[in-house]
């Protein structure tokens, strides 16, 4: 099993400590080796969906090191709450009646429903500006490999092509579509959100601001 390289340079960082390392470092070290894969959110600690924590997951009331931290639509609130053990086995959605990726419209109508129960019960969602939603392609759901800005956008051209169409409807010049585009940032608005199509490698992306 190949692990994300984010998670194994955490990992690593914890089994060979320069003092005597606290139990939850421990924890967090040894569930880095365990952590699920997730087959459309393949490397959630690079997109900042988990995040190293000693909190106890309220699914299955065990610290295990990670601790889930996109949104989750519920009747209760789990804001940092949901360890990645329970999101893949569906242990928190079951439990909480939970799903963590409203995937209410825009579903294409040959994506079968066993995908979409994964992407919104059984995979890690992500935090956007306004309202997520996930992308699709041959009849599957894409893999989302997080927020972007435009120059890693751009350097996909089928992704930059979506992006800079994104906007037809609404009437924008070919100026306002590249001033925005430029304007694209990771960590503020507006951001571009960049998925992989799993079954033939194309690039898709969206974009939203606050």
């Amino acid at each position: 099993m190949t692990l994300p390289a984010t998670v194994i340079r955490f990992a690593l960082r914890k089994v060979q400590p320069t003092t005597q390392p606290a139990r939850t470092d421990i924890v967090a070290a040894m569930s880095a080796f365990s952590l699920p894969i997730f087959k459309y959110h393949p490397d959630p600690v690079a997109t900042g969906s988990i995040k190293p924590s000693d909190a106890q997951c309220r699914a299955c009331g065990q610290v295990r090191g990670f601790i889930y931290t996109g949104p989750v639509y519920s009747t209760e609130e789990l804001h940092h709450a949901i360890c990645p053990w329970c999101i893949a086995d569906g242990t928190a959605a079951e439990k909480f009646d939970a799903e963590f990726t409203d995937i209410g419209w825009g579903v294409p109508a040959d994506v079968p429903k066993a995908v979409r129960l994964e992407v919104s019960q059984r995979t890690p969602g992500f935090s956007s500006w306004q309202q997520d939603h996930w992308l699709y392609h041959c009849a599957d759901a894409a893999a989302f490999l997080g927020p972007v800005d435009g120059s890693a956008a751009g350097a996909h051209p089928d992704a930059w092509e979506m992006l800079f169409h994104e906007n037809d409807q609404s009437g924008w010049s070919y100026e306002q579509t590249r001033s925005y585009l430029y304007s694209l940032s990771r960590d503020h608005s507006p951001t571009a959100y960049l998925f992989r199509c799993v079954r033939c490698g194309r690039h898709l992306a969206f974009s939203d601001s606050d």
